[in-house]
């Protein structure tokens, strides 16, 4: 198999978080480390660590996300959504990750998965807390 980049990996997590949000919804069991295996023949710290940490920063994702959603909340937007907008969110906040790879990386995401509505949302929320990190604003 040949080696999987980073914007590959976060293809990976978004599905995975995807699949998870949906097992949820419909209240049925999940292995998180079967869900990724699903889409992931080799182990990865990467995609693990991405994952792992979205769901146990969940409400404090989610809380960044709503400050940041003008007249909305996270959990009316679609679950391929919500799981892009986390995972940039944890990236942006919990990685080394340059804010700018985070944005353009979950815009992306958002140009194959989402509808142009939701990809500039997801762009203009993402650049908004990342510049008030810049400025060393509190995002929570």
């Amino acid at each position: 198999m040949a080696e999987l980049n980073r914007s590959m990996q976060r293809e990976i997590i978004m599905t995975s978080l995807y699949q998870i949000f949906i097992y949820e919804a419909n209240k049925i069991e999940y292995d998180i480390k079967e869900v990724i295996k699903s889409s992931l023949e080799i182990e990865n710290n990467f995609i693990n660590e991405i994952v792992y940490g979205v769901l146990e920063k969940r409400e404090e994702l989610d809380n960044v996300a709503n400050k940041y959603l003008k007249n909305w909340s996270i959990d009316r937007l679609g679950k391929t959504d919500q799981a892009i907008i986390r995972m940039a969110i944890y990236e942006i906040m919990y990685t080394d990750t340059p804010n700018i790879v985070c944005i353009n990386e979950a815009v992306e995401l958002a140009k194959a998965y989402s509808d142009d509505k939701v990809k500039s949302m997801i762009n203009g929320i993402l650049d908004s807390i990342s510049q008030s990190i810049d400025n060393g604003k509190d995002i929570e």
